[in-house]
């Protein structure tokens, strides 16, 4: 599969994407009210172009013509560490080893830029969290973190250490 850094031209790509695959993975965990909340929260075109601007990467996997999935990460503020953002892909191409491609595109661009660890937050009950595990990140410390609008993100933070490994 190919991957493009996105830029802010590929915003409406990543909310077409975000639409169906946010609501999908979360809707027999979270409120529809908090899935809405969080939709405009991450994915308003305000939040994007904040993101895409910043030091926000997306990498986006291609297939046909069109993205199929993202990924995006950045720096966390601690020298040496990145964190995962989001990493989606559409139904269709879930299951296929797709995901375990995108996961170590960003790995290995992470490693690029300089990272020798990267954290992600999943929520407890997503069935990703053993994916995570199969991609050798560990369940470093739990959280009930607020995001306003009387909503909860409930997440373990994994970490995954990238020094000694190619």
């Amino acid at each position: 599969m190919k991957y493009i850094k996105a830029t802010v031209e590929d915003i409406p790509a990543i909310r077409r994407i975000a639409e169906v695959v946010f609501p999908a993975t979360y809707s027999s965990i979270i409120s529809r009210e908090q899935i809405d909340f969080m939709m405009e929260w991450m994915y308003s075109e305000d939040a994007l172009r904040k993101e895409l601007t910043g030091d926000v990467t997306y990498l986006l996997p291609v297939e046909d013509g069109a993205a199929v999935g993202y990924v995006s990460f950045g720096p966390d503020g601690i020298e040496g560490q990145y964190h995962l953002h989001k990493i989606y892909l559409l139904p269709a191409f879930q299951g296929k080893g797709y995901g375990r491609e995108l996961f170590l595109a960003a790995e290995n661009e992470m490693r690029r830029l300089g990272a020798e660890a990267f954290e992600l937050n999943v929520n407890r009950h997503n069935k990703a969290l053993d994916f995570y595990i199969r991609m050798g990140m560990e369940i470093d410390r739990s959280g009930d973190f607020d995001i306003g609008g009387g909503f909860y993100m409930n997440d373990y933070i994994m970490k995954k250490n990238l020094t000694g490994e190619i």
